[in-house]
């Protein structure tokens, strides 16, 4: 699968599939900036006091990278769309948590704007295009994402990789293996969908 962004990052990650942990050493430094952007992204969406800090997040979601035993790595999009989904999981387990310590009320889920951002994002541009008000939902996010993969886990994994994780819909057809054409139809479903679901 062709890559359209940095072929170094591509080619560390193939070394690194193939067993080379220098390339792990490598790709750290080319990587680190995309996933600070991401991790910022991420964390607009918090609160202000939010204690979990954007260095913490990207070394936590690279951690858990490097662990991944199995990937059979293929591009940069598929290491970032991989990146941010560890990303969502931290703080969605982090916002549980304090969830759980700290019973309020959570701010309601208005996805318009948002979803409508993801739409002018500059194509790899790394970073989530899709910053939304400060103290979204991320749980109900999660959940309504959890039941939109269960019902079409290509459309749940697309707005992952738009939502989480910044890409452009040529990105994700990229990661998906399908055709943009078919990427913007489920899109344009997906959106519809968790709208209606956010909105109930």
């Amino acid at each position: 699968m062709a890559d359209s962004g940095d072929p170094d990052i591509t080619r560390l990650l193939l070394d690194w599939s193939g067993g080379d942990e220098r390339a792990l050493t490598a790709l750290f430094p080319l990587v680190y900036e995309q996933l600070r952007a991401i991790a910022q992204s991420h964390l607009r969406r918090e609160r202000g006091e939010h204690t979990l800090q954007r260095t913490a997040l990207v070394h936590e979601a690279f951690l858990r990278l490097v662990d991944q035993r199995n990937v059979d790595w293929r591009s940069r999009s598929q290491f970032f769309g991989l990146a941010s989904q560890m990303m969502r999981r931290i703080l969605v387990d982090y916002a549980r948590r304090r969830a759980a310590a700290k019973r309020g009320q959570r701010a309601a889920v208005d996805l318009e704007e948002v979803l409508n951002a993801a739409d002018t994002a500059v194509p790899g541009d790394g970073a989530l295009a899709l910053a939304a008000e400060p103290g979204i939902d991320l749980e109900a996010i999660d959940q309504a994402l959890e039941r939109l993969d269960a019902l079409d886990p290509r459309q749940g994994k697309l707005v992952e990789l738009r939502f989480f994780g910044g890409l452009s819909l040529e990105e994700a057809a990229e990661v998906l293996g399908v055709s943009p054409a078919t990427v913007k139809r489920d899109w344009a479903v997906a959106r519809a969908w968790l709208q209606r679901e956010l909105s109930a």
